[in-house]
C-alpha cells in the first residue's frame, strides 16, 4: 500500500521568527551600521554642555551615523551623559561603539601631560606645551597669551594635540576664575581691583619664595604703594632685560620700561608672571610690620629694615 505524502508548510511562528529576524536585520542596517560616506580619519568636538540631542545632529551632519534619534535615544536607554572634548575617528564604527566612546570620554587622541610651574611667563609657558606638541606654534602662542599674562594659572593639564591656541588659552585662564573663586571674599575686602593683586601677586612670586616672607612683602609693597613711594622690586628686571637680579648695574635701573618699578611709580603695567594660589593669597593677606625695606641675599634669606639707614646696613653686610 502506497502512503500518501503530506506537503508540510511552514509554521505561523517560523514566519514571525522570520519577520523578527529581517527586522533586527534591516535595524542594524539602517541604524547601527556607519553610513557609506563616513568621514574617516574626522576629529569631532563635542562642545561643553552640548546636550544629547545636539550631540547627536552634529554626528549626524558629520556623516557618523545614520539616524541622530537612534543614537540620542540609545544614549537615553543607557543613562549616559557625553563626555566633552576632541574624538578622532579612524575608521568607521558602529553606532554602539560611537554611543560607548561618548559615554566613557574615549576620544581616540592620546592627550599631553603639560605642567605650568608657578611664576611661569607666557614664553616660558609656550616652550613648555611646545616640549609636549613638537609642532605648537609658540609664537602665534605668545601672541595671541600675553594679554592674559598673569591670568594662566599654573598647574597640571592635559591638552589634545588637536587644540587650538585659542582653547589652550581658554583652558588656562578657566582654570584661574575656578581656583581663585575662594578668594574672593578676601578680595572684596582688600579695596584692590583683581588686576591690582594679580599683578602685586606675579612681583611675589618671582621676588619671595616662602609664604611668611611674601606676606612681610606684601605688607611693605602696599604701604610703599598707599603713600606714592616707588616700589623698587627687583623681580621686574628678568621681566625686562632677561637679566638676574644680582647682575643689574645703573644703567638697568635706569631702564626706561613701564615695568621698572625703580624708575615709576606704582605698580607694572601689567603682571611680570603668572602667580600661583599661594601668591595670590599671601598678597590678599598681607603681615603688618614696620619694615619699609627688604632684601634677599645670595641664599634667598630675606632681610627686612625699618628705615634705609639700617636697609644700607643690610646691603653692605648681605650682598657682596
Amino acid at each position: 500500500m502506497v502512503r500518501p505524502r503530506f506537503l508540510y508548510l511552514p509554521s505561523r511562528t517560523f514566519f514571525i521568527a522570520l519577520a523578527i529576524i529581517f527586522f533586527i536585520a534591516l535595524g542594524y542596517f539602517f541604524f547601527l551600521m556607519p553610513p557609506s560616506n563616513f568621514p574617516s580619519g574626522a576629529v569631532v568636538t563635542v562642545p561643553e554642555g552640548s546636550s544629547l540631542a545636539e550631540i547627536a545632529s552634529l554626528f549626524g551632519e558629520k556623516h557618523l551615523i545614520r539616524s541622530p534619534r537612534a543614537l540620542e535615544l540609545l544614549l537615553r536607554l543607557t543613562n549616559s551623559v557625553a563626555v566633552a572634548g576632541d574624538y578622532l575617528f579612524r575608521a568607521p564604527e558602529i553606532m554602539t561603539t560611537i554611543a560607548r566612546r561618548l559615554a566613557s570620554g574615549d576620544y581616540g587622541i592620546t592627550s599631553v601631560k603639560v605642567t605650568i610651574p608657578e611664576g611661569a611667563t607666557t614664553y616660558e609657558i609656550a616652550k613648555l606645551i611646545a616640549r609636549q606638541i613638537p609642532d605648537f606654534d609658540t609664537k602665534t602662542f605668545i601672541k595671541q597669551a600675553q594679554p592674559q599674562e598673569g591670568f594662566l594659572f599654573p598647574d597640571t593639564y592635559y591638552f589634545q594635540p588637536t587644540w587650538n591656541i585659542e582653547r589652550i588659552i581658554e583652558t588656562l585662564t578657566k582654570q584661574f576664575r575656578i581656583a581663585t573663586k575662594p578668594l574672593t571674599p578676601l578680595l572684596n575686602r582688600s579695596g584692590r581691583t583683581l588686576e591690582q593683586v594679580v599683578i602685586m601677586a606675579s612681583l611675589l612670586e618671582r621676588e619671595a619664595r616662602t609664604t611668611e616672607s611674601r606676606r612681610l612683602i606684601a605688607g611693605i609693597l602696599w604701604k610703599r604703594l598707599d603713600i606714592g613711594m616707588p616700589l623698587q622690586v627687583d623681580a621686574v628686571f628678568p621681566y625686562i632685560i632677561g637679566r638676574n637680579t644680582f647682575q643689574l648695574s645703573r644703567t638697568d635701573l635706569a631702564t626706561s620700561s613701564p615695568y621698572n618699578t625703580y624708575r615709576y611709580r606704582g605698580l607694572p603695567i601689567g603682571p611680570i608672571a603668572n602667580p600661583g594660589l599661594d601668591a595670590l593669597t599671601a598678597t590678599l593677606t598681607p603681615i603688618g610690620s614696620d619694615y619699609w625695606f627688604y632684601l634677599s641675599d645670595r641664599f634667598g634669606t630675606f632681610h627686612y629694615a625699618v628705615d634705609f639707614a639700617e636697609h644700607k646696613r643690610n646691603k653692605a653686610k648681605y650682598l657682596p
